[in-house]
């Protein structure tokens, strides 16, 4: 027989109702701005800036792996 915690209940009932509470203001719309602008406009700038960049086949000991030097 399985005993139910009523804290771990409630908890989850909390958890799984989160949607319908939520509301935007100053910190959720920073997160979001953050989160799904910021970050991976920076990933990928990041990426364009090596792409290419490095070659790690057939290096041998001594070679740079970086094409451009």
């Amino acid at each position: 027989l399985i005993q139910l915690d009523p804290a771990v209940e409630r908890w989850n009932r909390m958890r799984e109702d989160t949607y319908k509470n939520f509301k935007w203001n100053n910190r959720t719309a920073r997160a979001a701005i953050i989160g799904m602008a910021i970050v991976p406009g920076v990933v990928y700038y990041i990426a364009t800036k090596t792409d290419r960049r490095y070659s790690w086949a057939g290096t041998r000991k001594g070679e740079h792996l970086d094409q451009k030097m």
